[in-house]
């Protein structure tokens, strides 16, 4: 296994959002192709700021990421859209891809302090892999959706 993110791009954005979860797991997070509008529209306001990625394993896409930040913060860095493609899950793909992606937030953004992303309250699988990954609830709901933090400064993959 070979884990990359690459930015999604006028060459690889077709790919992209032919990636699909399965049918169980729709209600859990948006397609590839609804996160990349977000990149256009701005839905959180225009101080945020959207990078989307395809997760490949060599040159093979398995899923999508997309980072979303406020510039000059430290802790409004966060983690959306991320799934595995419904042809790849089960296959050991997310733990490292959540780990290449919090890797990259920290190479790029050293002023960064905690990584935020939001769970789907009935999607057990995802709260696993972010609890087993150092992910904690912050208490906050949002709709169907918990917020989880993750601290960076001195983290394990520190």
């Amino acid at each position: 296994m070979n884990i990359r993110l690459k930015p999604v791009t006028r060459d690889n954005w077709e790919e992209a959002i032919k990636m699909k979860v399965k049918e169980s797991q729709r209600d859990f997070v948006p397609s590839a192709a609804v996160s990349l509008a977000k990149v256009y529209i701005k839905p959180d306001g225009d101080a945020i700021e959207y990078i989307p990625f395809s997760i490949y394993d060599n040159e093979q896409m398995v899923g999508f990421i997309m980072h979303a930040y406020e510039p000059d913060t430290a802790n409004m860095y966060w983690i959306n859209g991320f799934f595995i493609d419904q042809n790849y899950q089960g296959r050991g793909y997310g733990r490292p891809a959540l780990a290449e992606m919090i890797g990259w937030i920290k190479t790029k953004f050293p002023q960064c302090e905690e990584i935020r992303l939001t769970v789907h309250k009935d999607n057990h699988h995802a709260r696993n892999l972010y609890k087993n990954f150092g992910f904690s609830p912050t208490g906050e709901i949002w709709g169907e959706e918990e917020v989880y933090y993750f601290s960076v400064k001195g983290d394990i993959y520190d």
